[in-house]
């Protein structure tokens, strides 16, 4: 692909997605701002009748509540059929303002539907530099690793078609991404193509080439080919079970291949059970895989810190999680997994415990969040963890903040100090990251 007609693409990407009635998606558990006129529209609602509010029929301004929480309001007000003109009007903008929240909870948008011609464009423009270093040394070559500093550019899209009137969802992410320094190692891909819709009762199946996400992404965030069937349950569906099989096999394609990840460049069947619960102020995830012929990768890559490749053709691998809120700004994360056919106490364990304060929400200018952690990441049970502050086959703390400029530009920092567990050699690393979402 030249330089010129990546250029065109890109722009002809950008016009396209800001003539888009919808943006990038939020956090769907974070708050919604105190500020924002959705509490006023929802105000409304309740004083209507149109929903259920507070004892005195009110939404208390002073009680934020999350982009789910507000989702499924919303929903609650779009099951009513004989809305007055001005309610019906607040029911659609709130429609359009959480519109990835109610299309997760199964609602479809119809109208907004409409004006985007059933297709949804989203998108992400992304600088990061990473600067990381290691006092290990390479069983490959032999030498030390004293620095590893990297600077990329990564253009990515993901339309979403709605269709017709089935529920159903075609859906695609391509990313291209280059190191910013020497314009090279330039790629673009299809990283996921899938459909999702409803297969029954409260019933989602969603297959082709599909995210793979454990709950918090302490073991995985990836992608493969193959199926997954998410089930709810509760009176307001806060339990969910999700089944999964397929294929892994995301070294073979993918471009965003991070340094130090081990083991994310093997090929092996992948099944999993996942089960998750939320609530208000607690949420809880336990997750059972297994990783079956697993054919490792190119033995010239996946080295980082003097580790070896992944050696064995199976893995079981249990986790547990939760999250405590203790109010609106202070949460607690924590989990732990171990793969059960390794034979190294570190290797086969990764763990974290995960302070929080805030919330950077991209829709919200001026808001930000911080946090301080202690990582774990075993090399043969951390296959491509979502955390980029820490390699796996290291430990130690780990601190980073996000902050919002203005909408849609997210900026995050983030810093390690620990070793690598097979060599307990000192290491450490920065990391920068800005994203323009459209």
């Amino acid at each position: 692909m030249s330089k010129k007609t990546l250029v065109s693409a890109i722009t002809a990407a950008l016009v396209v997605g800001a003539a888009s009635t919808t943006f990038a998606a939020n956090n769907p558990f974070s708050d919604v701002p105190a500020d924002s006129w959705a509490y006023d529209a929802v105000s409304t609602l309740a004083a209507d009748g149109v929903i259920d509010g507070y004892p005195d029929g009110t939404y208390q301004g002073q009680n934020t509540m999350t982009r789910y929480e507000m989702a499924q309001i919303v929903a609650r007000a779009m099951a009513k059929t004989d809305l007055e003109k001005a309610d019906k009007a607040l029911v659609d903008k709130l429609a359009a303002e959480f519109a990835d929240e109610l299309d997760n909870l199964g609602v479809r948008v119809a109208d907004l539907e409409k004006k985007s011609d059933n297709v949804v464009w989203k998108g992400e423009l992304r600088y990061r530099y990473v600067d990381a270093s290691s006092d290990a040394v390479s069983k490959i070559t032999g030498k030390k690793y004293n620095d590893n500093d990297t600077s990329q550019v990564m253009f990515r899209l993901e339309p979403k078609a709605y269709i017709g009137n089935t529920g159903w969802t075609a859906n695609v992410r391509i990313d291209y991404e280059m190191d910013a320094r020497t314009d090279s190692n330039a790629k673009a891909v299809i990283a996921r193509s899938y459909v999702k819709g409803p297969i029954g009762h409260n019933t989602t199946l969603t297959a082709g080439r599909i995210p793979l996400l454990d709950t918090y992404g302490m073991l995985l965030d990836e992608h493969m080919s193959g199926a997954q069937i998410d089930i709810t349950s509760g009176s307001d569906k806060n339990f969910t079970t999700s089944l999964l099989a397929g294929r892994y096999n995301p070294g073979h394609d993918n471009p965003e291949k991070i340094d130090g990840q081990i083991i994310d460049n093997i090929t092996s069947d992948f099944y999993a059970a996942q089960f998750n619960y939320k609530s208000e102020k607690f949420d809880a995830n336990a997750m059972y895989a297994i990783m079956n012929n697993i054919e490792p990768g190119s033995k010239d890559w996946g080295t980082w810190a003097g580790s070896t490749m992944y050696d064995y053709d199976k893995m079981n691998i249990w986790s547990v999680g939760g999250l405590y809120r203790f109010d609106n700004n202070w949460g607690l994360l924590g989990q732990y997994a171990v793969n059960t056919e390794s034979d190294n106490s570190d290797d086969k364990q990764a763990y974290m415990a995960e302070l929080q304060y805030k919330n950077a929400n991209i829709a919200d200018p001026g808001s930000w969040g911080a946090y301080v952690a202690y990582r774990h990441f075993g090399k043969d049970v951390t296959i491509a963890t979502t955390y980029k502050d820490v390699f796996n086959n290291q430990k130690g703390f780990a601190i980073g903040a996000s902050y919002v400029p203005v909408e849609n530009l997210l900026a995050s920092i983030k810093y390690f100090d620990g070793k690598d567990i097979d060599s307990d050699t000192d290491a450490d690393r920065f990391y920068l990251n800005l994203d323009f979402f459209y």
